[in-house]
């Protein structure tokens, strides 16, 4: 495998295989995946999905993630480091709205196998803009890099709609009850806003009465809304907790938990780790929604 080029705060790849070996790469958040020629299978978690020329896949921070070629393929990755959170102070990036974007990806891509683009218009708005990013690649300075966040931006831009069309995890196969759909996104485009969240708002949002927005809601996603909020939020907490400067102090003040005791109780409760333990081991707990199995 070549690196074509590696910029902080993020690396773009240009390669062509015949066969797969296990990258030593670890993601904090995520990498995408453009697949210029070629097919075989995409596997993450041992669950599988064919590829084949301008399949474009997120692949997730877990190392359970291969690909079985059939035909030779060429494979542009685009990764997306915690870099971009942390420094790239000389860029004139709103890097509060880099970190909101790219938190929404992480949270809520389903994180199977399978194209994460919805759309033929976005599929090629992707491919022209990944190409752009290579050929900047070959330009140094922090005018090629600005210019090349810029064109990320827009990348995030496309997957979250895309991911806003496809299904939620949480959601038994063959519900196509759109109120459902429509209320998960609502919820997590807003969980940073807790008044949003709460059943009042909810139910005047999707015209129910507030008795009933609870009962409907476990009905159909099969787990309390209260608990779902909670592990929303919690999944926040682990992003921001790795990826960047925010304090306990202000992740909790930000999320709407009454205080830091608060969040670490609520915390220790769904991870089964303090903040200081799950910090020191630096691997999400509650993003990862399948776990590896040797």
């Amino acid at each position: 495998m070549q690196v074509i080029e590696s910029y902080k705060p993020f690396e773009i790849q240009e390669i062509e295989l015949t066969s797969w070996e296990q990258r030593p790469v670890k993601n904090n958040f995520f990498e995408l995946v453009l697949v210029k020629k070629g097919s075989g299978t995409q596997c993450i978690n041992y669950n599988h999905y064919s590829y084949n020329e301008n399949s474009i896949f997120l692949l997730p921070p877990l190392k359970c993630h291969s690909f079985t070629i059939e035909q030779p393929s060429k494979f542009v990755f685009l990764k997306f480091n915690d870099a971009i959170f942390k420094s790239a102070n000389r860029l004139s990036i709103d890097r509060n709205e880099w970190f909101k974007e790219a938190s929404y990806i992480l949270s809520n891509y389903n994180q199977m196998p399978g194209d994460i683009i919805k759309s033929d218009l976005d599929r090629n708005y992707l491919k022209q803009l990944i190409e752009m990013i290579l050929l900047e690649t070959e330009s140094d300075g922090d005018e090629a890099v600005g210019f090349i966040m810029s064109l990320m931006m827009s990348i995030l831009e496309i997957l979250i709609r895309n991911i806003k069309k496809g299904s939620f995890n949480e959601l038994s196969i063959g519900n196509n009850d759109e109120r459902i759909t429509k209320m998960l996104t609502y919820i997590n485009e807003h969980i940073d806003k807790p008044d949003l969240v709460k059943i009042d708002n909810l139910a005047q949002t999707f015209a129910m009465s507030p008795t009933y927005v609870s009962e409907y809601f476990r009905k159909q996603v099969h787990i309390p809304l209260r608990e779902y909020i909670i592990k929303a939020k919690l999944k926040l907490v682990e992003i921001r907790l790795l990826n960047s400067a925010f304090t306990v102090t202000e992740i909790a003040d930000d999320l709407g938990f009454t205080d830091v005791s608060h969040l670490s109780k609520t915390f220790k409760k769904y991870s089964g780790k303090s903040i200081r333990q799950f910090k020191l081991e630096g691997e999400y707990v509650l993003l990862k929604r399948t776990t590896c199995s040797a």
